[in-house]
């Protein structure tokens, strides 16, 4: 079994700055592609930043320059360092993680959502 773990969310003023975490634990045999995503009030899910297994990342154009996904395969983290926040980033941050476990299996695993919410 592989669950994930997010930690990091909170309450800031805008412009201000705030690090999501997502551990993986269980039984992992490799990390592939990890990725952001973030669901506001009314709104469909939707990327906002992903890497890939050899680091190659992509980002949603709104929190391009922003924004800076990435992964320690050593802590199966990978993290979103998210700067000058204003109030469209609010929402419920998702992690989304792609793993093989140690049976074989590859499959996408979600973590559980942390809520950032943005002060004016």
């Amino acid at each position: 079994q592989v669950q994930l773990v997010e930690s990091g969310g909170g309450l800031v003023q805008a412009g201000g700055s705030l690090r999501l975490s997502c551990a993986a634990s269980g039984r992992i045999f490799s990390l592939n592609a990890m990725g952001w995503y973030r669901q506001a009030p009314g709104n469909q899910r939707e990327l906002v930043a992903a890497i890939s297994g050899i680091g190659s990342t992509n980002y949603a154009d709104s929190v391009k320059g922003r924004f800076t996904i990435s992964r320690d395969n050593a802590k199966n983290t990978v993290y979103l360092q998210m700067n000058s926040l204003a109030a469209g980033d609010a929402a419920v941050y998702y992690c989304s993680v792609d793993i093989t476990s140690t049976r074989g299996y590859t499959g996408s695993y979600w973590g559980q959502g942390t809520q950032v919410t943005v002060s004016s």
